[in-house]
């Protein structure tokens, strides 16, 4: 066995290096031939140490176990049924006997290739030589060919025998052609050679022909190789002798060379052959067709049209396949024992851009790489190829989407040598950016058009904790209304981060901080999961209007990072003052107004005020009729208040008209005040500036001059009586502001018993709106509840009602107490105020009440 070995050494990276080793083998080697030991031939150390002994056989040998083990990994084998190597020893062997002619043919030059990756360090590029050897014999395609040969042929024509076929190559393959048996010597035998290198026999006649002399001659066709000792091959050659016309077709030239690009399209023409025959008749027709003993491959690529000699192409033309193909064709007439005529067309192919580059990965990183990673650092190596030459075959490689723009993957190619490139960080990874890279290769020919081919890999990027928890504001403005329950929701604060695990996972904490003299633990906490803030403590809006505070977010991580935020809260007034309404003057919430008779369509019938003590939208008040205006005879105004009539003769419908008006804030919820008007139609003459119109004819008097000072009369009287009901009602709400005590005993369970009296001033009793429903639908009522003020008192209860918004001020209240862990004293508790009217049903009354008597208006 010869053995080669040429090293060279290129040095791409601190840890990497290719060696070319080069072997040869005969062919017909069994199973197990060891070929060569590729640690010992590339003198390779094992883990940094001594070289590794050469074992027997692969898989085994002594000397396993001194030394850092040597490893060997096939990264490439164009023959991986054939050839192997020992992933321990580097022995490079045969897996089964090698047919060098089934694996390359009539290839002249037989080379397997393997790429070796040895101890992790190491790129081997193998070459395996398969050595030929003289195992087969020439053959021809039959044992005996027929052949007519028309006895007019003369001397020097030549007849294409068929080719013997010898799969060895070199000195080996077929050398030569021996002809026997010409006992007259008519025939010679001429031996040429086509472009390719292979040899054809032709049958040269070398005398006049006499069919009636001899009409038969056999012949013998031997092939010889050039093998020691040679081998050979024969065909038994049977001439029949025929009578032929006397001229034969003949070619414009001999062979003809035609240049077509590869991949042509099917059907594209290659040349029109002309051959001609002076005959006349059928003797003259001339048909055209490839030469009997022409390639089955030739006849699967083209095809010639046997009336014109139009040869086109009816096959796939690869140039890389083979770059050129030889023609033989042949023309013979219609007639009578006719002698053929033969040329040779040679197509030679251009090459085209038809192949794309072959993108592999020699070695991919395995398992995720960390965000902290340095640029620079290697992810893979990859190996390029092209099949076709030339500037078709020069290739340009990069990573799609690289450059450093906006969105480009962090990722650059680097070109080594002999097509390799590996593929490193240009950059420093963020994973919060973008966690999963798909890497694609990229090359490009320098065809034209180029070609190009892609392949891609993943890349995963490991998370470090490198990021705080970012708030999503900076200040968060939270609202609460005043007198709400320890415990409520306030509102939420939220920090994302956008690390993994717990390097992503956020506690919530809030900041040592006061509010005046108090620490801001005493007035709220916040939930360290999901960042929810509850109150502590039930807020005043008189005494605390807003507070802040910070937030703490801080991750899991090691080490932790932190930041933080601020918080607001506004503590809001409620809508606690219903609408009071002032005009006109109201007896037990009714009043009476006079409209004169035959008043016409809009006649002012009188004006609704009403007082809110609330701002905003609390204060906006709206009137309207909610009762006893189905027939529609009057209309309110929702902003002023003034009511007129709709309806001509709305005092024969309804002389008398019960009006229920009702007033309402914009608070939410809303407060409101209802009254009632009853409107009477007034007897007597209409005065004469406020006749309605009737029918289209205005009613005149006949003393209009008397009813003038009546009329007169009667509204300086109204507007005085009005001055004096506003002035009276605007002095008592004042009072009622700035003083407003109560008085309560506590009786005992037959009523007769008094007890300690105590003042209650106004801001020990609140109203709550809330909203309730009876059978009749909705119903707006207030809610009664004690202040936080009354605590010290030994007489403290904390009681809750529910008050309809429209009863009379007159009407007695009970006092329904709420759920507390005081004690309530036994006895009846009755309730009284300075006003007389309708109290609620006593049956809804709990046991325990508790009496206020109102001192002053209410």
């Amino acid at each position: 066995m010869y053995l080669s070995i040429c090293c060279f050494f290129f040095c791409w990276a601190p840890a990497l290096s290719l060696k070319n080793l080069n072997y040869s083998v005969p062919e017909e080697q069994g199973a197990g031939t060891v070929i060569g030991n590729i640690g010992r031939d590339a003198r390779l150390a094992a883990g940094g140490g001594m070289l590794p002994a050469e074992r027997g056989v692969p898989g085994g040998g002594p000397g396993g176990g001194r030394g850092p083990k040597s490893t060997f990994r096939v990264l490439e084998n164009s023959a991986p049924h054939l050839l192997d190597v020992d992933g321990e020893s580097g022995l490079l062997y045969t897996k089964q006997r090698i047919d060098r002619e089934a694996l390359c043919r009539r290839s002249t030059k037989c080379q397997l290739s393997l790429e070796v990756f040895a101890n992790d360090q190491e790129i081997c590029m193998i070459k395996v030589e398969i050595q030929d050897l003289n195992d087969n014999a020439p053959s021809f395609p039959s044992d005996q060919v027929d052949m007519d040969i028309s006895e007019n042929a003369a001397p020097g024509t030549r007849f294409p025998l068929t080719s013997a076929h010898d799969p060895d190559a070199g000195d080996n393959g077929l050398r030569t052609y021996l002809l026997t048996r010409d006992d007259y010597g008519l025939f010679s035998l001429d031996v040429k050679s086509r472009g390719d290198g292979t040899k054809f026999p032709e049958l040269v006649i070398q005398k006049p022909l006499d069919r009636e002399e001899q009409s038969h001659h056999t012949l013998v066709l031997t092939a010889l190789d050039g093998g020691d000792p040679p081998r050979s091959g024969t065909v038994q050659i049977n001439v029949r002798l025929i009578d032929s016309n006397d001229n034969s077709p003949i070619f414009e030239a001999a062979s003809y060379v035609v240049e077509l690009p590869e991949n042509a399209p099917l059907g594209t023409a290659v040349i029109d052959l002309n051959a001609t025959d002076a005959d006349e008749g059928t003797n003259g027709e001339v048909l055209y067709s490839f030469s009997g003993y022409a390639p089955e491959r030739v006849r699967d690529l083209f095809s010639i049209d046997p009336q014109s000699g139009l040869i086109r192409v009816k096959g796939n033309l690869d140039y890389e396949e083979s770059g050129l193909i030889e023609i033989d064709v042949q023309a013979r007439d219609l007639g009578p024992n006719p002698i053929p005529a033969h040329c040779k067309v040679t197509v030679r192919l251009i090459d085209r851009n038809d192949n794309a580059p072959t993108i592999g990965f020699v070695s991919v990183r395995q398992g995720a790489l960390s965000e902290a990673a340095p640029p620079g650092t290697v992810i893979a190596l990859v190996r390029v190829t092209d099949r076709d030459s030339g500037k078709n075959g020069q290739l340009q490689c990069r990573v799609l989407g690289g450059g450093g723009g906006p969105g480009a993957v962090p990722f650059t190619l680097e070109e080594n040598y002999d097509n390799f490139y590996t593929v490193v960080t240009d950059r420093p990874l963020d994973r919060e950016a973008q966690d999963e890279y798909n890497v694609t290769i990229v090359a490009r020919d320098g065809g034209n058009p180029p070609l190009n081919s892609t392949k891609s890999f993943s890349v995963r990027i490991l998370d470090e904790n490198d990021n705080p928890p970012r708030f999503s504001k900076n200040l968060y403005v939270l609202q609460v209304p005043e007198n709400n329950i320890p415990g409520e929701y306030l509102g939420s604060v939220l920090a994302q981060d956008p690390d993994l695990g717990q390097n992503g996972t956020v506690s919530y904490s809030i900041l040592p901080g006061h509010v005046g003299d108090v620490s801001i633990y005493t007035y709220v906490s916040v939930n360290p999961t999901n960042g929810a803030i509850y109150a502590l403590r039930s807020f005043n809006y008189e005494q605390t209007k807003h507070f802040e505070f910070r937030v703490l977010a801080k991750d899991s991580g090691s080490p932790h990072r932190e930041s933080n935020a601020t918080v607001r809260v506004t503590v809001l007034d409620v809508n606690d003052n219903a609408p009071l309404i002032v005009l006109p003057a109201l007896i037990n919430d009714t009043a009476e107004l006079q409209v004169p008779r035959n008043a016409g369509v809009g006649y002012p019938v009188g004006t609704v005020r009403a007082l809110d003590s609330d701002f905003g939208e609390s204060g906006r008040l709206t009137y309207e009729i909610v009762e006893g205006n189905e027939e529609h005879l009057f209309e309110m105004d929702p902003t002023s208040g003034e009511i007129r009539t709709l309806h001509p003769y709305w005092e024969e419908l309804s002389p008398v008209a019960e009006l229920v008006v009702k007033v309402s804030d914009h608070g939410k919820p809303s407060l409101s005040a209802v009254a009632k008007l009853i409107v009477r139609a007034l007897a007597g003459p209409l005065p004469e500036a406020g006749e309605p119109q009737v029918n289209g004819e205005q009613h005149r008097r006949p003393h209009w001059d008397l009813s003038l000072p009546l009329i007169v009369t009667l509204s300086t009287v109204s507007i005085i009586l009005l001055a004096a009901m506003i002035t009276i009602a605007v002095k008592c709400k004042r009072e009622n502001k700035e003083i407003r005590t109560y008085n309560c005993r506590i009786a005992d369970g037959s009523g007769g018993g008094k007890g300690k009296k105590k003042k209650i001033s106004k801001n020990d009793i609140m109203l709550v709106p809330s909203e309730g429903e009876d059978s009749r639908g909705p119903l707006n009522v207030m809610n009664v509840v004690s202040s936080p003020s009354l605590a010290t008192s030994p007489m403290y209860f904390d009681y809750q009602t529910r008050l309809p918004l429209s009863s009379p001020r007159s009407e007695v209240m009970y006092l329904k107490p709420a759920s507390n862990n005081l004690t309530v004293p036994q006895g009846h508790v009755g309730c009284h105020t300075s006003f007389t009217g309708q109290g609620n049903n006593a049956s809804e009354a709990p046991p325990s009440r508790m009496s206020i008597i109102q001192v002053g208006d209410f």
